[in-house]
Order: structure tokens, then sequence, then C-alpha cells
């Protein structure tokens, strides 16, 4: 529930939201430290320090491992664009293999394949419309896939084997992406990890600022600014298509511009 909630958030509210969150945990960590003791410890100051030192390379390997892990998903996104791309131009192209009308059905409904797809990735944030997108992407499966199947019944031979193969790879191709975008994301459970982790930090360099009886806030806010400007690119490398970091669609988008070439 908390992470669907934080998924709903524009890119810019999760930057202000985590920058809260870690202050609040440093405030926190210094007034409980500030009012336990009612002296400078010298010796608690020494001992806290390398439990700071600890939490600190914890939490940059939780960072580290969860930025790779977006990164790889985001790298992931822009290869399978390129890859259905290029499975929907072949099979553009391979239809021209077979007669008329078939020829002509296949390459509109290719077309308009291409049209919903660009959609799809435009309709990101509007849940009921994505859904019906991706209705409307496998009802074209079937209608192809009719087409195809009628002709390699009627006359079997390597290009209707050709064409068939095609459009399984398009086929494939599709479920790969909404796979890659709407399932493979960074689990909850690590982005509580990395929650709890970053908030121990943080109240325990605000145990040792309130020991030492000092804030330090000229060190903590821009440590704070910058862990939560890191975490929030990892936020966004995780949303494709909702944030600042988006998954270029141009292979897409010049394949909708030849199509529209060759039909005119």
């Amino acid at each position: 529930m908390i992470i669907e909630l934080f998924d709903s958030l524009p890119i810019y509210g999760v930057y202000i939201v985590i920058t809260l969150s870690i202050l609040l945990s440093f405030e926190v960590g210094y007034q409980i430290s500030k009012y336990s003791g009612t002296r400078y410890d010298k010796e608690a100051v020494n001992a806290i320090s390398p439990m700071v030192g600890g939490l600190l390379g914890m939490l940059a390997f939780v960072l580290a491992f969860t930025f790779a892990m977006a990164a790889a998903q985001h790298n992931l996104r822009k290869q399978f664009v390129l890859d259905e791309a290029n499975a929907i131009g072949t099979t553009y192209l391979r239809a021209d293999l077979i007669d008329r009308p078939h020829r002509t059905e296949v390459k509109k409904l290719l077309q308009k394949y291409v049209d919903i797809r660009l959609q799809a990735v435009a309709a990101t944030m509007d849940i009921d419309m994505q859904k019906t997108i991706i209705t409307r992407s496998v009802e074209l499966h079937g209608l192809l896939w009719t087409q195809v199947s009628y002709v390699a019944k009627k006359e079997p031979n390597t290009n209707t084997g050709l064409l068939i193969q095609s459009i399984n790879k398009v086929i494939d191709m599709h479920e790969k992406r909404i796979t890659a975008a709407l399932r493979n994301r960074i689990p909850g459970s690590i982005w509580l990890t990395l929650l709890a982790i970053s908030s121990l930090t943080m109240m325990t360099m605000g145990s040792q600022a309130g020991l030492s009886k000092s804030r330090r806030l000229v060190a903590v806010i821009p440590l704070v600014m910058a862990f939560s400007a890191l975490t929030t690119v990892v936020v966004d490398l995780d949303r494709p298509q909702k944030g600042l970091i988006k998954v270029s669609q141009q292979a897409m988008i010049n394949l909708q511009n030849s199509m529209k070439l060759e039909t005119k």
C-alpha cells in the first residue's frame, strides 16, 4: 500500500518526500541523544563514530545495488524498443512475399499496431487507458495471425513460413515489453530495506550530533540532498515514461514514418 502510494507521486514529489524523511530521521536521532545525556560525552561520540561509518557503507552498498538493478532494467527496455521495431519492420517487408488482398491487409494491421504501441507508451499514467490499449494490441495479434495462417494453409511455402516466423516474433516482443515495463520493477522489499537503512543511518548520525551538542547542518544538509537526488534518479529509472528519464521510442517513430511514406 505504501509502495503504491509512493509510486503515484510525481518525481519532484518523490525528491521532497525523501529529503524530508531523511531530515526527520536525523532530527529524531539528535533529539533523543540530546535529552538522554546532560553533558558532552567524548567516549560515546567515539564509540558511535564506527557505527555511523558502518551504516554509511551499508547504505552505499544497498543504494549501488538498487541503482544497478534499475539501470539494467532501463537498458533492457531500450533494447526491447529497438527489437520490437525491427521485428515489426521485418514483418512489414515480408508481407510483400504474399499476394493481395492479404498483403494489403497485413500491412494495414501492422500500421495500426505501430500506432497502438506508441499510444501505449503515451498512456503510461492512465491505467485504464493502458489496459484498453494492451487489449487492442492482443486483438491485432489475432487479426494478423488469421491473415497469415490462412495464406500459409492455402499456399504453404518458404515465403509464408518466413512471415509466420516474423509474426511470432512480433507477438513475443509485445509480451517482453509489457513484462519489462509493468512487471520487472524493483521489488517493494528492496525499497523498504533502503528506506530502513537510510533512516537508521541518519538517526545514528543525528545521535552522534546530539552527543557532541552540534547539529553540523552545513555538512548534513548537502549529504541529505545528494542522497535524495541519487535515490530519486533510481526511482525515475524504475518508472518507464513517467518521470524525467524516459525510454526513447525513436525506433518505433522512425518505423511509423517509413510506413506512412510507403502508403502515400
